[in-house]
């Protein structure tokens, strides 16, 4: 079912277009939920929250073509309202284990697996790291895959700016990321 379709039968109360609605977003509302917070059991709980919010004002939304930066900006409302709440900056963390195991390529030997596995958990590590201001628009442009007019919108700041938000957040990451190497490319200890 297209999203237009899809969108109006939610709106008329139809269940099973609700489900699909969620099956289609809740890889990207997760994905965007751990982005924020990086805790595996409280980004899905506020993924579900989010959604919550989303069938309560679904009417608000002002159609199909809007509806991705609507949702995200409901996402990252959300997110940046529990990080008030809890008045702590995300824990500094890995990703699990079991989500390195679908990002390992099954080509490459041991080694150079366990290279990128170190390099993505510095990646993580670093990102993990940043302001929230620097970490939300890495989510949105390099993890969520979205452009900076869509960034703009979810963000609700001209384009100029967001593209300017990604530059410093991409030099911020750096930083860190030069911080934690050994000038022979391995991680340096935990900070």
């Amino acid at each position: 079912m297209e999203l237009p379709e899809l969108l109006d039968a939610c709106l008329r109360g139809d269940e099973l277009a609700w489900e699909a609605l969620v099956r289609r977003y809740q890889g990207r509302i997760l994905g965007l939920t751990t982005g924020y917070v990086g805790n595996g059991e409280d980004a899905r709980d506020l993924a579900q929250e989010i959604f919550v919010k989303i069938y309560r004002h679904l009417s608000s939304c002002r159609g199909a073509e809007s509806f991705e930066a609507w949702m995200l900006q409901v996402g990252r409302s959300t997110c940046l309202d529990h990080l008030r709440r809890r008045k702590v900056r995300p824990p500094a963390q890995d990703l699990p284990a079991e989500e390195l195991r679908d990002l390992a390529d099954s080509a490459a030997s041991g080694e150079e697996r366990a290279r990128m596995n170190a390099r993505r958990r510095l990646v993580q590590r670093a990102l993990s790291h940043l302001d929230v201001t620097h970490r939300e628009i890495l989510v949105l442009r390099d993890i969520e895959g979205l452009g900076f007019e869509e960034i703009a919108a979810v963000l609700q700041v001209p384009v100029g700016t967001a593209k300017s938000r990604s530059h410093r957040a991409r030099l911020a990451l750096a930083e860190k990321i030069v911080e934690w190497t050994h000038p022979d490319g391995s991680a340096k200890g935990a900070a």
